[in-house]
This record gives structure tokens, C-alpha cells and sequence, in this order.
């Protein structure tokens, strides 16, 4: 049966419902879809994909986020895929939307993950159990929030998640939403994802500069070299999954903010 839809981007899609051939174009909605029991219905994620690590294994790899292997995609016949308007390209996308069924998140807040794990969840026939991670969401952090005020957390940050040349989750962006959530405020006003000399970030006067573990995996290192540049500042390093995977990595990102509000009221 053929079913309509409509995704984040505000377009209407017709899709041979429940879709029995999926493809995941980006990695945190792919362990979404794992998490929401479609392994058998998933015939093909990213090289980027990599939660669950025994499922994704067993799956064919299109390519990555930024260049995808259209022939190869065409080759598996899926009846819908999924997909992203920051982290797939734009050229990619319209390529496959004119052959295939094609749903695009569009997130930068937490409320719109929402929206679109419930939008994804109705799409492949899995409403009650994205509404279930939905509530889980909800709940944890709005409960992170309140904790983040009793406990005062209020302290100017910047987030870099890239090196040569040093760039930085700016204004609109999931990261900031998140940050702001935990009692962070972002000292980077651009919007997306600007790029600051160091001398630039020091004038700025953050009091916590955090290295995500991807897209760039900042280390140890890392951590020296800046903290010699901006002394005033501490410096620590984070698990970029918990800060900016949108799906179902969301339930578990809660219990790692109730703990890393602790770790950074001991610094």
C-alpha cells in the first residue's frame, strides 16, 4: 500500500508502505533505525555508520555522508531512504530523490530530533516505539536542564570540532542546543561552523573549551597545545556522539550529561 508523507524539509513523499528496503544515509539516524528493529529492512548504510558494530557489519556500505555510491544505491532497489540536509549533499540528494523515495531530516535542536525521530518512526511503520524514545528523551533532559540550574552550572564555552583550521559549533546548530541544555553558554556567535584562530578564541575569554572526539578526534595532545595558548581557560575532552548524534544515541547521551555535570562541577 502506498502511503503519503511529508519530511522535514517540507516535501511530500510517496513511499510503498511499510518500506521493506531501507537505505540510512547518515550514522546516528542508521542506529536509530536499528534501535526501532528494522536490521532485517536496512540493506545499506555509510562507511560512517557504525553503532550497532555486529549489525552494521553485516550491511552493504554505500559510501560515505559526502559521497555516496549512486550506482551502488541504485543496485540495492530500496523502496525508501533516509537521509540528512546537513550531512548528505545537496547534488546527491536530488539525484536520488528523482528515482527513489527519499525522507530528509533537517536538525538543529533538540526539539527537531524529535520531530524527527517521530516523523522517521511513522515513515517505516514504527510510531509506538519512536514515540517511546521520544519520551525518554523528553524526560532525561528536562531533568538535566533543572539539575544543570540547581547545581549552577553557568560558565562561557567553546566547542571545536575540527583542527587546521580550528573550527567551532556556532549559533543554530544541535551542539549549541545541547550546550545551552547542560548550562553552557557558547561564546562562538556565528552561525553553522566558523573558523577562529586561537588568538581570535582567546579574545573571546572562554572559561571551558571542550575537544569533540569526532569529526576530528582531538587527543590528549591536543589539549596541551591549546591550554598553552589560552592559559586562563580548562580544556577537556568529550565524546562528540553524546553532543551531536540526533537519534536514539540521545537516550544515552542523558546518563552521560548527568555525569559530566558532575565531573565539571570538580574541575
Amino acid at each position: 500500500m502506498q502511503k503519503v508523507f511529508q519530511d522535514q524539509m517540507g516535501r511530500t513523499i510517496h513511499v510503498n508502505h511499510p518500506p521493506k528496503r531501507i537505505i540510512s544515509l547518515v550514522p546516528s539516524q542508521t542506529e536509530l533505525l536499528f534501535e526501532l528493529g528494522l536490521n532485517k529492512e536496512l540493506v545499506g548504510l555509510t562507511k560512517f555508520c557504525i553503532h550497532p558494530a555486529a549489525a552494521v557489519a553485516e550491511k552493504t556500505k554505500i559510501g560515505g555522508t559526502k559521497k555516496l555510491k549512486i550506482d551502488l544505491i541504485r543496485s540495492l532497489q530500496p523502496d525508501l531512504i533516509i537521509g540528512n540536509k546537513e550531512e548528505n549533499e545537496q547534488g546527491d540528494i536530488e539525484t536520488l530523490m528523482a528515482e527513489f523515495p527519499v525522507w530528509m531530516s533537517d536538525i538543529s535542536n533538540l526539539e527537531e530530533a524529535k520531530v524527527a525521530i517521530a516523523g522517521i518512526g511513522e515513515v517505516v511503520d514504527r510510531a509506538p516505539e519512536a514515540a517511546y524514545l521520544n519520551h525518554l528523551i523528553t524526560a532525561g533532559f528536562s531533568d538535566l536542564q533543572v539539575l544543570a540550574l540547581q547545581q549552577g552550572i553557568d560558565k562561557k564555552v567553546a566547542y571545536l570540532i575540527w583542527k587546521d583550521p580550528y573550527m567551532f559549533a556556532g549559533r543554530n546548530t544541535f551542539i549549541h542546543g545541547i550546550l545551552a541544555i547542560n548550562g553552557l553558554s557558547n561564546v562562538v556567535t556565528a552561525d553553522r561552523y566558523p573558523e577562529l584562530t586561537l588568538d581570535a578564541l582567546a579574545a573571546l575569554k572562554p572559561e571551558l573549551i571542550l575537544l569533540s572526539s569526532e569529526p576530528y578526534p582531538f587527543k590528549e595532545k591536543h589539549i596541551l597545545e591549546i591550554q598553552e595558548r589560552i592559559p586562563e581557560a580548562q580544556v577537556m575532552l568529550v565524546d562528540g556522539e553524546m553532543f551531536s548524534w540526533y537519534g536514539s544515541r540521545l537516550v544515552k547521551a542523558v546518563q552521560y550529561f548527568f555525569n559530566w555535570q558532575k565531573e565539571l562541577l570538580q574541575q
